[in-house]
């Protein structure tokens, strides 16, 4: 009888966080904001980075999805909000009266976060590649610089990832909250950890572990999985860099929610 019990709690708690999030106008407005910057910079992308000739060594599938940088800081917000609001007004106890169960609270949070995550991202991923589809031939992006064909396997393969990318940012941002209960430090720590990581790795001069930095970078690992050419200098494949990320997506989850049941709310 346990089984169906636990089903039951989840189902309620998805219900219960769902209606929270469609209630509100602020998720709506940061999803369309999101869709909105991720087109707006990979059209930019897109239409300013030009091949000048055979061997520009120029990818066209990070040139197309460049926007997914800037998408992935409004998504952080997003997912830092869903559980942040929720401890700034004291709401949070109220939710835990209704349902004693803090484990389920938070994997019906991150579902619903990754779930509305994922159709922006698709939406997002979708248009920025079409947009890139269109422009990029017109900019030297062509058969005879070596770019037979634009929309190819690997292609897919890193717009399919670039969601996942997209998703697992919000998981993560959804941890770092539960971890940290307060909004303004989760958007710093999710950020710090996306933009301010790979700015520190630069001052490493060692190769070799300038190397291991980049492959345990969140955003850097994660982002191997829109590479299309020249895969053999990244320093992840690209779903080893989408594993890397999930690691990171879910330590934090699982330290959020070790915290919630540690401590009181």
């Amino acid at each position: 009888m346990s089984v169906p019990e636990r089903r039951s709690a989840f189902a309620d708690a998805l219900h219960a966080e769902w209606t929270k999030l469609r209630t509100v106008s602020a998720p709506a407005w940061l999803l369309a904001a999101a869709v909105v910057l991720t087109v707006g910079l990979s059209a930019v992308s897109a239409s300013t980075v030009t091949c000048d000739g055979v061997g520009c060594d120029e990818d066209p599938a990070t040139v197309g999805l460049l926007g997914v940088l800037l998408g992935q800081a409004v998504v952080a917000v997003l997912a830092v909000l869903v559980v942040g609001e929720e401890y700034g007004t004291g709401m949070i106890r109220v939710t835990f009266a209704a349902m004693p169960r803090r484990e389920v609270v938070l994997a019906a949070k991150a579902a619903v976060v990754a779930a509305v995550t994922a159709v922006a991202g698709v939406l997002a991923v979708a248009a920025s590649a079409l947009v890139a589809l269109v422009l990029l031939p017109g900019n030297g992006f062509t058969a005879a610089n070596g770019y037979r064909h634009l929309a190819t396997a690997a292609t897919l393969r890193a717009s399919f990832g670039s969601v996942l990318y997209l998703v697992l940012v919000a998981l993560l941002s959804v941890g770092v909250t539960a971890l940290l209960r307060d909004s303004a430090a989760a958007v710093g720590a999710v950020l710090g950890l996306l933009y301010l990581f790979p700015v520190l790795i630069q001052v490493i001069t060692n190769p070799v572990w300038h190397r291991h930095a980049l492959q345990i970078a969140p955003m850097q690992a994660g982002l191997d999985v829109q590479g299309t050419i020249d895969l053999a200098s990244q320093p992840l494949s690209p779903w080893q860099g989408i594993g890397v990320l999930t690691l990171w997506a879910l330590g934090a989850l699982g330290l959020g929610g070790l915290t919630l049941r540690l401590r009181d709310a």
